[in-house]
């Protein structure tokens, strides 16, 4: 029987998957077209698995010889003379592998002391002995860095600039998670030059992997319906499409989880929506490799830069910045429609949980009085009582707490996060919305079925009151709430704490928009 596969690459034989072509789409007129390009995406979302899928399908086509070569062991040698004869000797293993005839006689003669020529010369004098045009799929050429990358893109460039007169490879694509931009800085900073022709003008495109569609996730469980009778119901389908917007190792692994350890491969019970939404809850408390891979990811400076401004809903980026680019390629983030915002929900929530989580475990640690049941009231949480408690404790640790946070100016939005959380994890949830340009960080509370509007903002002038007002009530009738909650920072130092400390209901056509000032 085949699964849902969330570790390494999958097997048609062994895993439910989506043909890799429809995610990929163009690559083989590139290919036909003798062209080098780069396709990229982010860990886990199944760049391997297309590869070795595009591999076998141009194999069996018969119109070439095609190899996957994975340079992963490569990972940050940079001295060239060791990485460009591993890359000779990777490139003869994918031959004696793939059964290319003349096998033997790749590099056989190799003068591995000239790393500068060593790849060019093998692979011209390989590609003359051959009845059928060469494609090489390098599989984590991202790897690759300083010399090692250069020397390696500068001898392709050789024998892609030589192929009217010599033979070489008819066409190769560079593949990891890395768009050829952040290839390019990872060389040659603003300021130097490599001092010759750029090895990278040889790429005439650039490709990235696409998530999958929501027809395609309905797909992928089908096939698992077919094969086992176990139904998912349209409602979990679609709400596994909101929270993963198609990413593809959360839309296997939340399949997994709910099928063989939360069902434990009962297939008679129908997959639900509420099973899935305990699933996704799961994989983040658990920190499952993908979500840990996402974790590490944080700490880097050039992720901070574009990670911080997203939680405070600010807008300062250059949209040709190299570290935008390099976190949308990261596939932490995505654009819709010119907005910065995670590249879904559960990023959101990681992102969240994993920035408060040491605050929280110091939260429990402090005050144990701060439980959901102190704010349930009637059924309902108390919000001005639970807000009224954040309001004290900001004022006598704000000053503390501030200079603890490695995202620094998100860290009031990212405190108050972590408070609510440590509370509502006593028997609620919590739904964050996050995006630059919006001014502001949404939140929704949500306590047995009630919902609880905040909007997190910074103090900017009245006229930052004036635009927390209007979005909070915006927020309410998404969420059809009657009441909302707008908590606003002054991080001016001078500002004394007996006017930042207030709490002002302001009733606006029937709707109650409480002011917390902070």
């Amino acid at each position: 029987m085949r699964y849902f596969n969330i570790a390494g690459p999958c097997n048609r034989a062994k895993h439910y998957m989506i043909e890799a072509s429809t995610r990929l789409s163009g690559v083989e007129q590139l290919i036909d077209t003798e062209q080098y390009f780069v396709i990229h995406a982010a860990r886990q979302s199944g760049k391997t698995t297309c590869l070795k899928d595009l591999a076998r399908r141009l194999n069996a086509s018969g119109k070439y010889y095609v190899l996957y070569c994975s340079l992963e062991s490569m990972q940050e040698v940079k001295d060239p003379r060791i990485t460009i004869p591993e890359i000779v000797k990777k490139i003869k293993n994918a031959l004696f592998l793939y059964n290319i005839p003349q096998s033997n006689d790749f590099a056989k003669d190799a003068d591995y002391g000239n790393f500068t020529s060593v790849l060019y010369m093998s692979l011209t004098m390989f590609c003359t002995k051959l009845d059928k045009p060469l494609v090489l799929l390098f599989d984590e050429a991202d790897c690759l860095s300083d010399e090692a990358l250069i020397a390696f893109l500068r001898q392709l460039r050789d024998g892609y600039n030589n192929r009217p007169d010599l033979p070489f490879v008819h066409s190769i694509a560079l593949t990891g998670m890395r768009n050829i931009r952040d290839y390019k800085a990872r060389i040659r900073p603003d300021s130097q030059s490599l001092g010759s022709a750029s090895p990278f003008n040889i790429v005439t495109k650039s490709l990235a992997l696409k998530n999958f569609t929501s027809e395609e996730i309905s797909s992928l469980y089908q096939q698992h319906t077919d094969e086992t009778g176990q139904v998912f119901e349209k409602d979990a389908v679609e709400l596994v499409w909101q929270q993963t917007q198609g990413q593809p190792w959360i839309v296997n692994a939340i399949a997994r989880e709910v099928t063989v350890e939360m069902l434990k491969s009962d297939c008679t019970q129908a997959v639900t929506a509420e099973l899935v939404e305990k699933a996704i809850q799961n994989i983040i408390l658990r920190r499952d490799t993908h979500i840990d891979s996402l974790l590490e990811r944080l700490k880097e400076e050039r992720i901070r830069k574009v990670i911080e401004p997203i939680i405070t809903g600010e807008d300062v980026f250059d949209r040709l910045s190299d570290d935008l680019q390099y976190v949308v390629d990261m596939g932490l983030i995505t654009n819709i429609r010119g907005r910065l915002t995670p590249a879904n929900p559960i990023y959101s929530e990681v992102i969240a949980r994993t920035l408060t989580y040491n605050m929280q475990e110091k939260l429990m640690e402090d005050k144990s009085s701060w439980q959901m049941s102190r704010y349930i009231k009637s059924g309902r949480i108390d919000m001005n009582l639970l807000m009224r408690d954040f309001q004290q404790f900001w004022r006598e640790n704000s000053d503390i707490w501030l200079t603890k946070f490695d995202y620094e100016e998100a860290a009031p939005h990212l405190i108050l996060m972590a408070f609510l959380q440590r509370i509502i994890n006593g028997g609620g949830r919590i739904i964050r919305e996050m995006a630059a340009g919006t001014g502001r960080l949404d939140i929704c509370l949500i306590y047995e079925e009630q919902k609880y509007p905040i909007e997190l903002k910074l103090w900017r002038g009245e006229k930052s009151l004036k635009e927390g007002i209007n979005q909070t009530l915006r927020s309410m009738d998404v969420y059809g709430s009657t009441e909302g909650w707008l908590a606003i920072f002054d991080r001016n130092p001078q500002t004394p704490w007996n006017r930042k400390i207030y709490m002002d209901k302001q009733v606006i056509e029937g709707q109650t928009v409480t002011v917390v000032g902070l």
